[in-house]
């Protein structure tokens, strides 16, 4: 039976780790002086012949092993330098425009072909920030980009930010050798699986946020609660940037012809895309549902107000009954009807009672009171 539909989903991420690497011996190949000695850039690397990790003593001999034998090298740097970057363009004949890209970063996805053989791909990576509450001011999400260079007999990984660490899932690989011996395309497909993962997390847990806004927006109180509902929102649109450009580059590695991914693997791919326009259908919906959530509190808001205002009108109208009879029988006039009269006063107060009351009555049936 072959492995090609074995292939788990969920592969494990944690990190390429820091994991001390052998310090390349004095050279004699010509590699200047700082390259005698590993870059502090680079977090892992290993040479693979049929899957299997060699064991080579220094980084220089298995980039040159690598290129004139069987198997391919996987090396994974952390935030290169130019310099770092400028090395390894040389070893792997890099396109300076993707090297560029490595090292100031790239905010979209995207996937680019260099000189009809080396493919390279950006890859924005989210990560949830846990919090004890969501505030008006809270970070729901962090951003970060892995950029993946896949040639015919080496891959290298540049991660940008703390996301979508690579160090178990180069672990995972290592332990299943078949699958990994297929070539440098099965770990841009890991990675992209790996990252797509991390996405399926967050959507989980900004789901569980998304619950707790709307009890908090329909609570008696709930709107005091629409600062967060905004921040949650906003997030989200910041979560959408870097999910929806990778729809594109998946859609091609899915469907169309790419140097180093044979036609077999387009199925993997094609799992991955799946599972990515899921969680773009998961996140639009949470925009709608937040927009909706919005759109009530304020309607609630404003009813609220709308409240207040009958309230107050219904108090300045019965207010209004002694006002109006103060200000008639305050005025003083010599020649005034009932000024006379013994009962003027305790009729003129009744007359007032009767009347707020009867107003009062009035309102509250109505429910302004």
């Amino acid at each position: 039976m072959s492995d090609e539909r074995a292939v788990p989903r969920g592969l494990p991420r944690l990190g390429l780790g820091t994991r001390k690497v052998r310090a390349a011996a004095p050279a004699t190949d010509g590699r200047p002086e700082q390259w005698r000695t590993t870059p502090d850039s680079i977090v892992a690397w290993a040479w693979y012949v049929n899957g299997i990790r060699q064991d080579v003593d220094d980084l220089g001999t298995a980039i040159s092993r690598a290129k004139v034998d069987d198997g391919f090298l996987w090396l994974g740097l952390k935030d290169p330098t130019n310099d770092d970057m400028a090395h390894f363009a040389r070893q792997f004949d890099l396109h300076p425009l993707a090297i560029e890209d490595a090292v100031e970063g790239h905010t979209r996805s995207k996937l680019e072909v260099f000189d009809d053989n080396t493919l390279f791909m950006v890859i924005s990576t989210i990560a949830y920030v846990e919090h004890d509450q969501l505030t008006e001011t809270a970070e729901v999400v962090s951003t970060g980009q892995i950029m993946v260079f896949v040639g015919s007999n080496f891959v290298l990984t540049v991660r940008r930010g703390e996301q979508s660490p690579l160090q178990n899932l180069r672990a995972s690989l290592e332990q299943r050798p078949k699958f990994l011996s297929r070539g440098p395309h099965i770990v841009l497909y890991a990675v992209l699986d790996s990252v797509v993962d991390d996405y399926q997390q967050v959507v989980a847990d900004m789901e569980e946020d998304l619950n707790e806004i709307e009890e908090a927006v329909f609570a008696p109180r709930g709107t005091n609660e629409l600062g967060q509902v905004y921040q949650l929102k906003r997030e989200i649109i910041e979560f959408r940037r870097a999910l929806t450009p990778l729809a594109l580059p998946l859609t091609h590695l899915a469907s169309r012809s790419m140097p180093g991914i044979p036609a077999k693997a387009q199925a993997y791919f094609r799992e991955v895309a799946d599972h990515h326009t899921e969680i773009r259908e998961a996140v639009a919906s949470f925009d709608d549902v937040l927009t909706n959530l919005l759109q009530a509190g304020l309607a609630r808001l404003s009813m609220k107000d709308n409240q207040d205002m009958r309230k107050i009108s219904a108090a300045v109208a019965i207010l209004a009954v002694p006002t109006t009879l103060g200000a008639i029988w305050g005025m003083n006039f010599e020649y005034m009807p009932e000024l006379g009269w013994r009962y003027s006063y305790f009729v003129v107060l009744g007359v007032m009672l009767t009347t707020m009351v009867f107003l009062f009555i009035a309102f509250r049936r109505n429910k302004w009171l």
